[in-house]
């Protein structure tokens, strides 16, 4: 109800960050590709939205530092792992920016699995009447961890994030992350779960 809040989702449709605010009763401050403050109209409204940009790949200081100063503010931080909307629907390889936010901030984290945003295509998807699913998980805590953040450490954070996205979908949806579950207890290497 109050207080900062990390939401990690994967990403299927550009619908998925007012559909996570609807679905939550939240407002959420997203981390948005750069790609999209740059488009005329595009950019209007992820701008009205509340939305900071990012320039994917370049391990932006900017970005992480605008992360770190919406959570210090109590806000609700949403980020999308992938850094893309996923072409196959499934679970891929996520970047290690949600893992550095997560390590820096020490904040709550709470995962989300979206399925069905995918349908969304043309004006016809409202004759269509996708069926879509927003699964919200258990809110979990990581060890903040001071200084130096090692690149293994990131690593193993975005596993843990990730597996927790992939239990809230079908297991077919769950592409490289579906291979086990998170515990809610575990440590992996350096990384430990807050109690």
């Amino acid at each position: 109800e109050n207080g900062p809040l990390l939401i990690v989702a994967n990403h299927l449709h550009n619908i998925d960050p007012p559909l996570l605010s609807a679905s939550l009763g939240l407002k959420i401050v997203f981390m948005a590709k750069q790609e999209l403050f740059d488009a005329p109209i595009m950019g209007r409204i992820v701008r009205a939205w509340g939305a900071f940009p990012v320039r994917r790949n370049t391990g932006s200081g900017k970005a992480v530092r605008k992360a770190l100063d919406v959570l210090g503010k109590g806000q609700v931080l949403g980020m999308f792992p992938e850094g893309r909307r996923s072409q196959n629907h499934l679970l891929s390889q996520a970047e290690l920016g949600a893992a550095l936010i997560a390590l820096r901030a020490g904040v709550p984290i709470l995962p989300v699995g979206i399925i069905g945003t995918e349908q969304i295509k043309g004006v016809g998807f409202i004759f269509r009447r996708p069926r879509i699913t927003v699964t919200i998980g258990q809110p979990f805590s990581l060890l903040m961890i001071e200084g130096k953040v090692e690149r293994h450490q990131l690593s193993e954070t975005t596993d843990i994030i990730m597996r927790h996205i992939a239990q809230l979908l079908p297991e077919k949806r769950r592409g490289i992350y579906g291979d086990t579950q998170p515990s809610g207890k575990e440590t992996m290497g350096s990384v430990k779960f807050a109690n």
